[in-house]
């Protein structure tokens, strides 16, 4: 039996749905793959002259040291993101999801927004969310939505034009309520209780198969949960182009692309 079949398998079988999500959920809608440095710079190719890393850039100190800068990157990714359509295999996961009795929910440490412009209504989103802000400052644990800013960024510097948003309880710079590296002013009550409403809800379901699509291991946030969630019974299927293995064989590898995996178990 191939590795297809016995993932169609454990799809068939299935009463409830959790679908975990990396940064390959979203390549086939078109959004950049930040993987290594080349990856970045390819998508940025300011940051590459500056000699920028990924690592260098999603930092919060540039908030406090450089605003325009900060504000360059996560204005640039928001705009993005407002006007990128999310690709077919998200509307055949929330067709399947629909069709379950025990219900579906979403696990993901992308920061896009993409599930919920989808249709998806359940998301706990580990890394927090481009489209909600908080105060650099830390006036109060607030975090409240990014929908009233637009930020325009120089795209030859990547350096925002101002006025940057602002936090509107104290006056002082707002920045994205996303957990970046190094960062030790995230809010993160909004994230915490998306993810004890999923816990909850994850300890009640049987019958609950686990679709891990495009988590990596060099930020393993996502692949942790999908085992820690699927490790009772092995039902998860692994959807990655480059690191597709599951140990000591705990579920089914599908070394594709999230769209070409979807679509090869769910449509039709």
């Amino acid at each position: 039996m191939s590795e297809l079949e016995r993932a169609a398998e454990l799809i068939a079988d299935a009463e409830a749905l959790l679908v975990c999500a990396g940064a390959g959920m979203g390549v086939d809608s078109g959004l950049p793959d930040f993987r290594g440095d080349h990856g970045f710079w390819r998508a940025y190719p300011p940051y590459a002259r500056l000699g920028l890393s990924f690592v260098d850039v999603a930092t919060p100190r540039h908030f406090e040291d450089d605003p325009e800068l900060a504000w360059g990157f996560y204005g640039h990714r928001l705009r993005l993101y407002r006007s990128t359509v999310p690709h077919d295999g998200f509307r055949l996961l929330l067709a399947w999801g629909e069709r379950l009795d025990g219900g579906f929910r979403v696990f993901t440490s992308n920061v896009d927004g993409q599930f919920q412009r989808a249709g998806f209504s359940q998301v706990a989103e580990a890394h927090g969310s481009i489209h909600h802000l908080q105060c650099v400052g830390r006036c109060a644990d607030e975090i409240w939505p990014a929908d009233e800013h637009d930020v325009p960024v120089d795209e030859d510097t990547m350096r925002a034009v101002p006025p940057l948003p602002a936090c509107p309880r104290c006056g002082g710079l707002a920045r994205p309520n996303i957990l970046m590296f190094d960062d030790f002013a995230w809010t993160p009550g909004r994230s915490r209780e998306q993810l004890d409403e999923l816990t909850a809800w994850r300890r009640r379901r049987r019958g609950l198969v686990v679709v891990e699509i495009g988590a990596g291991t060099a930020v393993p946030t996502v692949r942790r949960y999908a085992e820690l969630a699927s490790a009772a019974t092995g039902a998860l299927i692994r959807i990655n182009t480059r690191e597709p293995e599951v140990r000591h064989g705990r579920g089914v590898s599908l070394p594709l692309a999230a769209l070409d995996a979807i679509s090869a178990l769910l449509a039709g």
